[in-house]
């Protein structure tokens, strides 16, 4: 539950417990032009603007608006390397696909305190700085917050096939499942299932069969086998083996004329009537649990498939999170209907923690676009406005924050066993799966007279100019430009309304 609370802010700029490098003899005149040069780089990067939108992963060392590590002190080059401090060395060669980070996703708040003691231990047995330098840049290296985002598994709340995450444990009161013991028999694996349907049968089977063979034991019909004068009960039971033929026999209705029961003894009359009643009961339960199971819908929901990955981007000048859905089958679901839910955990202002609270996402419910013609992949949109949870979220505080969003889309089926039962189909997506700045691709064209669907750019996506600031600030942002708008135009009206002239 801990892992869906805010993450802390990333701090930058403490740097203070990495073992400094020691003092090298230099000259103070190089001293001086080092550090000009070095407060004139931290000027020029104090003072470059920050991008509107957020671009591909950039591999260069100078990050506009980010504090940079402060340079260690001596006669070192201020060179920057790609994505390395000024005090690191030249990278290795690097193979072909490897991934580089940038330097601004460092940061010392992730670091293990054990990890800093034991570099600060080992920083005085290090005889050369060229030594300390690898062990500085390799700890930077490892210790990155997406290095260890990657180590680490993230824990969902439903998966991404639909699976819910959640166990039940404890249940004291168990008896409430033997009340409904045809839900329980339908919810049970296959292998159980099919383990609980044949027992059913095996049971009763070896339990009529042996009250055959007691009556007959008990008569004397199997001590008198072959005797044509003696009345028997039961014919041709001479052991337990026949006496078990004999109830599968009666209960499958099956007669092979051998053995059967005769009417000299009422009680194997009734024994009959018996079996062939509880035969008949089991048949129907077994039956029905088997044609229920093997046509629930739940395998339906395989072919309603969902995008990987969300996507924040403008539509209308408003600021949306969108993504796609589509269904791989010709016979198409009746009602369809989608919602989604917001998965968080927070603390009240009264100090109360709330794990894992659920709020609803409008995918357009006032307006009727939650339900959806599901014929052709459908691009589903929710709208960030005021009554949105996003309303305050930017494309920085989404790679701090963590949540979950459960997407439900339910339906009717309209064919084969299953017509007229619902189908539901689930899928989620975290804070790591959300793209800001992208939009979907096209994947419907006009081809002989039909629309064709390319379901292989189902999941492709490109990269749209989108502001970085979250709805709440565009919001007010648009606001002050009408306000400033509305001033201007009411100051140039009266610039250049004409002067009244005196009257006669």
């Amino acid at each position: 539950m801990l892992a869906y609370l805010p993450r802390p802010p990333t701090d930058t700029s403490r740097y203070g417990t990495f073992p400094q490098k020691p003092d090298l003899p230099a000259a103070p005149g190089a001293l001086v032009k080092d550090g000009g040069q070095q407060a004139a780089a931290t000027a020029a990067k104090r003072g470059a603007p920050m991008p509107n939108y957020p671009s591909a992963p950039r591999h260069s060392g100078f990050v506009p608006g980010e504090p940079s590590l402060p340079p260690s002190r001596g006669s070192l080059t201020t060179q920057h390397h790609r994505g390395r401090p000024s005090w690191c060395p030249p990278p290795a060669p690097q193979e072909a696909g490897a991934r580089l980070y940038p330097l601004h996703t460092l940061s010392v708040a992730n670091i293990p305190n054990s990890s800093r003691s034991k570099t600060s231990a080992r920083s005085s047995t290090i005889p050369t700085p060229e030594g300390l330098q690898s062990r500085r840049c390799k700890l930077l290296e490892e210790d990155s917050p997406m290095v260890q985002a990657s180590k680490r598994q993230r824990q969902r709340y439903v998966t991404k096939v639909g699976k819910c995450q959640v166990n039940l444990g404890n249940i004291q009161d168990k008896k409430r499942f033997l009340s409904d013991i045809f839900t329980t028999i339908v919810d049970l694996k296959y292998r159980w299932f099919l383990f609980v349907f044949m027992m059913c049968y095996v049971v009763t089977w070896l339990v009529f069969g042996f009250i055959y063979f007691f009556d007959a034991w008990v008569r004397g019909d199997i001590g008198h086998q072959g005797d044509p004068e003696w009345q028997a009960c039961i014919e041709n039971v001479d052991g337990f083996v026949s006496a078990l033929l004999l109830s599968v026999e009666s209960q499958r209705t099956i007669g092979y004329g051998t053995r059967m029961v005769t009417a000299n003894c009422a009680e194997g009359v009734i024994l009959l009537i018996a079996q062939s009643i509880v035969g008949s009961m089991i048949d129907a339960m077994m039956v029905g649990c088997m044609f229920v199971k093997i046509s629930r819908p739940k395998k339906r929901a395989q072919t309603l498939i969902f995008s990987k990955n969300c996507v924040i981007s403008c539509r209308d000048e408003k600021l949306c999170l969108m993504f796609r859905v589509g269904d791989l089958r010709e016979s198409h679901m009746v009602d369809a209907k989608i919602r989604a839910k917001l998965i968080k955990s927070r603390q009240t202002a009264e100090g109360e923690f709330i794990p894992l609270e659920q709020s609803e996402l409008n995918l357009g419910y006032d307006t009727g676009e939650d339900r959806l013609f599901l014929v052709e992949p459908q691009i589903i949109c929710h709208v960030i406005n005021r009554h949105s949870p996003f309303w305050d979220m930017s494309a920085e505080s989404l790679r701090r924050d963590q949540f979950e969003i459960i997407i439900i889309l339910e339906g009717i089926l309209s064919c084969c066993l299953a017509a007229g039962m619902t189908c539901q189909a689930r899928t989620s997506y975290t804070e790591d799966e959300i793209l800001w700045g992208y939009r979907f691709e096209p994947c419907m064209s006009l081809e002989k007279g039909a629309f064709q669907v390319d379901y292989s750019r189902f999941e492709m996506t490109f990269e749209v100019q989108t502001p970085a600031a979250s709805a709440k600030e565009l919001h007010e942002l648009k606001e002050l430009e009408q306000q400033e708008h509305s001033t201007l135009s009411l100051y140039w009206d009266h610039l250049l309304q004409p002067c009244a002239l005196p009257g006669p």
